[in-house]
Order: C-alpha cells, then structure tokens, then sequence
C-alpha cells in the first residue's frame, strides 16, 4: 500500500497546533491534524482565527519543518447551521494550507443538514478546502449509509466520506457498502482499533472515541478487511487517543507508537 500518514489532533489534543506539526516531524510524518473548534461545547481547541500569535507560530513551523495541516476539525452542522460563521475559519484553513475539513452532523433533519453541509461546500471550495462528513452512531449522521446519501445529494465536487475505524465498527455499517463509493470521495481515512464487542451505551461509545482508544491490531475490528475496501493510495490519520498511556509514557513515545502500530497493520515500511 502507498499511504501517506497523518497524526490526527485527538492523539495528543493538549498540544497546540505548532506543537502538533513538530510531533508529526519528529515522528517523521508529513501531516497532522489540528482542532480549530471544538467537538463538544467548552472542549479544548485552538482557534487560530482569533489568535494572530499562535497563527504566526503555526505558520513559522510549517515553513521550518515541512510539515503540512491534513485536516481542520471540526464543523458540526445543527440545525441553526449558517455557513457565514465560518469565514474566518476556512481563511486560515487556505492560508495553513491545509486540505479537508471534518464535518459532523448534528440535525436531525437531513434534508436540512444536505443542504447546509452543501453550502459549506460551496464555500470551502473558494479557500481549496474540501467537507468531509463523518459518521459517528451517536450522530445524526449515524452510519455510512446516511453519510453517502447526504453527500450523494450535496452534489458537490469537493464532498467526501470520513471513514473512522471505530464508528464503522460500531455502526451499522458493512464493508459492501464502501465497495459503490466513488473515488473522488475518499479523501482520507482515520485509523485506530477498538474492543469488539464496543460499548453498549452512548456514554461508553464517546468516551472510548475521545479517550480510549487502541492500537491498530490490539483489538478486534478487522482493519485488514476495512483498509482493503479503501484505496490503496488514501491518505491514513492516525486517531488513537489514549489519555491513559500518552499520560505515562509522553504524546511522543505513544505517536510513535501509533505509528509503528500503523505501519506494521498495513504493511508500510518504516
């Protein structure tokens, strides 16, 4: 397989975003992720738009170490969703140079949420950016059936599927129905491992997503049948927090980890 590999925000989401790129580089990786909004009211995220200083950092140690921004999280459509909140936003996604935003959907009317996520689109578009929508099974975007319909109507060029490897695995979803997506759909793709059978409560499911993770190949989703239903050639985020061991050995040792985890489940040389 010919991926190239990011480290996404959640595996070391105390870290700025400098701080961020240089533990990519320092793990030799090309990417890393950065949260610029929250996932949850009051969660912890860094937003460069308001933060002209930290903006300069982040920019000086891309220009150092080469580094590149993957995606920014997270946009989270509602049901009181207006596109105009998030000019500043993909402002400075275009000026990081960064190449996907992570979308999430939160409104219960999908007719709605397609056309929101469509307009957000249209205008992430004009900063290069592209939406890509994420199914959680908490979400009302629930599962990847839900997430391709609501890009399918979207009908936008820069639109796309996130396939995390947790909540494939503990939605309803099946690995056919990846086999239909059309390739210019697929941007990127998270990768991490999880207890098979997950847990049964919301409660359970989030706190495992956020904070409890496991190395690719330490559980049970069958990884090597979900990567081989996706493009040999798509971009890999490494997403597995474990607040637990990251707080024992340090976000370094466990990135590298991750990494080699990674590298060994789908057969990248190091």
């Amino acid at each position: 397989m010919n991926h190239h590999y990011s480290l996404a925000q959640l595996i070391a989401l105390p870290l700025t975003p400098p701080q961020m790129l240089r533990l990519a580089a320092e793990v030799n990786l090309p990417f890393a992720g950065i949260r610029l909004l929250p996932t949850a009211p009051g969660g912890l995220h860094y937003p460069l738009m308001d933060d002209p200083a930290l903006l300069r950092e982040t920019l000086a140690v891309i220009a150092g170490t080469g580094t590149r921004v993957l995606d920014l999280e997270v946009v989270r459509i509602a049901a009181d969703f207006d596109v105009s909140r998030y000019t500043a936003f993909m402002a400075v996604g275009q000026q990081l140079g960064a190449k996907h935003i992570l979308v999430a959907g939160d409104d219960a009317d999908e007719a709605r949420t397609t056309a929101n996520f469509a307009a957000l689109c249209e205008a992430a578009a004009h900063h290069g950016l592209t939406c890509d929508l994420e199914f959680m099974p908490w979400t009302e975007v629930p599962n990847l059936r839900s997430a391709k319909r609501i890009v399918a109507a979207s009908a936008q060029p820069n639109a796309g599927v996130l396939v995390d490897a947790l909540h494939f695995a503990r939605s309803d979803s099946r690995l056919d129905e990846l086999d239909d997506i059309p390739r210019a759909w697929l941007h990127y793709a998270q990768i991490c491992d999880g207890a098979v059978p997950g847990p049964s409560s919301v409660e359970g499911m989030v706190f495992d997503a956020r904070c409890e993770r496991l190395l690719p190949g330490e559980g049970g989703i069958d990884l090597h049948a979900l990567f081989a239903r996706l493009p040999a050639d798509i971009t890999v985020s490494i997403e597995v927090p474990s607040e637990s061991r990251a707080a024992t050995m340090g976000h370094a040792a466990w990135a590298a980890k991750a990494r080699d985890a990674t590298f060994t489940l789908l057969g990248t040389a190091a």
